[in-house]
């Protein structure tokens, strides 16, 4: 069902309807024609464009961030700083992408080579509805800026917010097609992933989603890239500022309701410091208002749906029923929504799903180690590699421990934060390629050589 559900309420507000076959090839056929002209604009023509998208997010802010809150239930002030964000990443790729297209120089001692970054097509992004907007901005802003056009395929639970990037694209000035919203079951990627007119194809999502893409992708030897699950680790060594840790493990970790693959779902921390963490760490969880997510007062909202939750609360009651022991919440809360609450578990074990699995909720798995390569195995011990942090005040020492954390972004005394300027993504089950930064623009690209003879 393509439709909007608020889980502040479990009830259905809108609903709508798929395209058809015929409505969907109308669709492929503009991007198609779209791109044939977009391909020959100039840089400023396209800087122009992302600016002008910026400009209506900042204008449209209160109106952008409530179809956020209402879709998947995230905090209305978190709604307001994810628009912020996103207008910050179409501002990013205006201004940078001149620079991140130029030509590339080879030195050669007869005559003359450069490559030269060329545009390839149509991209299809398939987006996840944690970050509806800012997930779509970090795929869009680099491939339009490149020539590329792109068409959307969203979660099939924030369709408004899809309907208003694409409008936000028409209203700053876009020629019809350089951005598409397609209202499709997920069922259909595959199908669309062989036509020719597909250049290239980017998901956020579960693993088997991003595994059936990239089946897809392969299949028909187009390029594609991959954002999928993580499962964080947060190490805190015994020469860390505790307290700046505690407060940065409760940001990282129930931001979103914990509802982020980058979320810190596993904290490490030395024994030296672990009672004082774990102490401190559970204090901030206790009393926290509980309510509706529109009300800047609220600090639980809801998670994003009753099919999540139930999800969530499953693999808590078999970590427990394993010997796990829940340190605070462990349960849903009685109230109308899907709420639950903010969760600590201790006394995990390899045996237990939460030591393996992705916890997509706000749920956190705390461990204490005896020492520094206690805590970098742990942290090894997952077939995720999305992000990490560390925690210490040698930062030459935090560096050593990063250094050896097998994931392709660790953030040393701070929480892993999405930026326009930082690249993203993951290894191992987290997926491939990146996001974002000036590497974020070169992954749907033609790296064309053009060689002159002397």
């Amino acid at each position: 069902m393509i439709q909007t559900t608020n889980p502040y309420t479990n009830k259905v507000v809108k609903t709508f309807d798929e395209l058809s076959d015929v409505q969907l090839e109308k669709k492929l056929a503009k991007a198609h024609k779209a791109f044939q002209s977009w391909r020959n604009t100039t840089i400023a023509e396209r800087s122009a464009l992302l600016l002008e998208v910026a400009s209506l997010m900042r204008k449209r802010k209160a109106e952008l961030a409530a179809l956020i809150t209402l879709e998947m239930g995230k905090l209305i002030a978190q709604s307001e700083a994810e628009v912020e964000m996103c207008a910050s990443v179409y501002e990013y790729y205006a201004k940078n992408s001149s620079a991140f297209l130029k030509d590339r120089p080879i030195e050669i001692p007869d005559g003359k080579a450069f490559v030269r970054l060329s545009p390839i097509g149509i991209i299809l992004a398939v987006e996840p509805w944690n970050y509806p907007y800012n997930q779509v901005a970090r795929l869009a802003a680099p491939n339009v800026m490149a020539g590329n056009v792109v068409c959307l395929k969203h979660a099939s639970n924030v369709p408004q917010c899809a309907a208003m990037i694409e409008k936000l694209f028409k209203d700053a000035g876009a020629p019809e097609g350089v951005f598409t919203n397609l209202y499709l079951s997920g069922k259909r990627i595959a199908k669309l992933a062989a036509d020719p007119r597909i250049a290239g194809l980017s998901l956020t999502g579960s693993e088997a989603a991003g595994s059936s893409l990239a089946e897809a992708a392969g299949k028909n030897l187009k390029k594609s890239v991959l954002e999928l699950g993580g499962s964080d680790a947060f190490i805190v060594l015994d020469d860390a500022d505790v307290d700046l840790a505690v407060e940065k493990a409760f940001l990282g970790r129930f931001s979103n309701t914990g509802q982020a693959c980058t979320s810190a779902k596993r904290i490490i921390v030395l024994q030296k410091v672990a009672d004082e963490f774990l102490e401190k760490f559970r204090q901030k969880l206790i009393g926290l208002k509980v309510g509706d997510p529109m009300d800047k007062t609220t600090q639980i909202g809801p998670m994003v749906s009753e099919e999540a939750l139930k999800n969530l609360d499953k693999q808590v009651k078999a970590t427990v029923k394993a010997g796990a022991r829940i340190l605070v919440g462990g349960k849903r809360i009685k109230r109308e929504g899907a709420f639950y609450e903010f969760t600590i578990i201790t006394g995990i074990t390899k045996e237990m799903p939460a030591y393996h699995e992705e916890l997509f909720g706000p749920v956190a798995s705390f461990y204490s180690v005896k020492d520094e390569a206690a805590a970098i195995a742990l942290a090894n011990d997952t077939g995720f590699g999305l992000g990490g942090a560390v925690f210490s005040k040698n930062k030459e020492r935090a560096i050593n421990v990063a250094n050896q954390m097998d994931t392709g972004m660790i953030f040393i005394n701070e929480n892993l934060a999405s930026r326009p300027d930082l690249p993203f993504g993951g290894t191992k089950r987290s997926g491939y390629g990146r996001e974002l930064s000036a590497l974020g623009i070169e992954e749907f690209v033609n790296k064309k050589l053009i060689r002159v003879a002397k």
